[in-house]
């Protein structure tokens, strides 16, 4: 039975992510910081090193304690709209944290790496369906640091014996179960439920895109199958030597006005969203091809929107 380490593991994704290794026969170590995470999304037989990803011995010490055989790396500032109002503080984060992780790996000897990375490394495609050999060009600092993660890996894994997957999530959502739900002010559906709940009105930002109703087109992904696309990532670099990038998403296209229509459904009435200005780095549309994802590693999405909103508002009530 391996080991693998989270970093970030008591965030939203990442504790979905423990549960899943977890029900795939494998042990967990989570290291998070737990300046965002919550150390009681972590289970009690789950280990928990309170710890940045930038502290190297911290890290290195984990991995060899725990002899951890892959670590998915999850931890980083992911906002688009706050990355471009501080880009250093971004680039300080996710870069050197990721350089951290890297260097700390080559000393303990851990060869089997997931990396989170984002659909937002490809800006604004050209593509109606973006898939993994488009041009990277990302259009917020968020986006820039994730591909620098990206070059860093594959940079990393030239002179050593490393396995790697980065894994390009499109917009996640959702909950697998009440008390695993997302709670970012920075994701559009907890977003909505928020405004709700101040008695505000959620905000639409931007109904001037090239788009059939005018609001951004995204990918939605449960985050439960999200984490099942980790189990698939880690088993793939266990048996053997990759190094390659997965879309993770449905393949199908949703406009923002669709998810507040999904929304007014679920909950029974009219959520009567208004017109907000663009964000800044937000591309009209980024939609995911998934044949290959499907084809080499064997992982499909298996949720709907529906399922993605109806489990985050039982989360978000309970």
């Amino acid at each position: 039975m391996t080991t693998w380490m989270l970093t970030g593991g008591a965030g939203y994704i990442g504790a979905h992510v423990i549960r899943s290794l977890q029900a795939s026969g494998r042990d967990v170590v989570v290291l998070d910081d737990l300046s965002t995470g919550l150390a009681r999304k972590v289970p009690q037989d789950v280990p928990l090193v309170q710890a940045n990803v930038g502290d190297s011995a911290a890290v290195t010490a984990a991995l060899r304690e725990h002899d951890v055989a892959g670590v998915v790396h999850l931890a980083a500032k992911k906002a688009v709209g706050e990355s471009v109002e501080r880009p250093e503080y971004y680039y300080r984060e996710n870069v050197d944290g990721m350089l951290t992780l890297l260097e700390s790996m080559a000393q303990a000897g851990t060869r089997n790496f997931v990396y989170s990375s984002s659909a937002a490394v490809y800006g604004t495609p050209a593509e109606e369906f973006v898939s993994e050999d488009a041009v990277l060009q990302p259009e917020s600092p968020y986006g820039q640091t994730k591909v620098i993660g990206e070059w860093m890996t594959r940079n990393a894994a030239v002179n050593r014996d490393l396995s790697w997957i980065s894994l390009r999530y499109f917009n996640v959502a959702g909950a697998a179960s009440p008390d695993l739900g997302d709670t970012s002010v920075f994701n559009l559906i907890p977003m909505v439920f928020r405004a709700l709940s101040e008695g505000k009105r959620p905000q639409v930002f931007g109904d001037d895109y090239p788009t059939p109703d005018g609001s951004c087109i995204r990918d939605y992904i449960h985050v439960a199958d999200l984490a099942d696309a980790h189990v698939a990532a880690a088993a793939a670099c266990e048996g053997q030597t990759l190094g390659t990038a997965f879309n993770v998403g449905r393949g199908q296209g949703v406009s923002v006005i669709e998810v507040m229509d999904m929304v007014s459904e679920t909950i029974g009435r009219d959520v009567a969203a208004q017109i907000a200005p663009r964000r800044p780095g937000d591309p009209a549309q980024l939609v995911a091809t998934v044949d290959k994802i499907h084809g080499e590693l064997g992982w499909s999405a298996t949720h709907d929107l529906q399922q993605m909103v109806a489990s985050a508002w039982e989360a978000w009530n309970s």
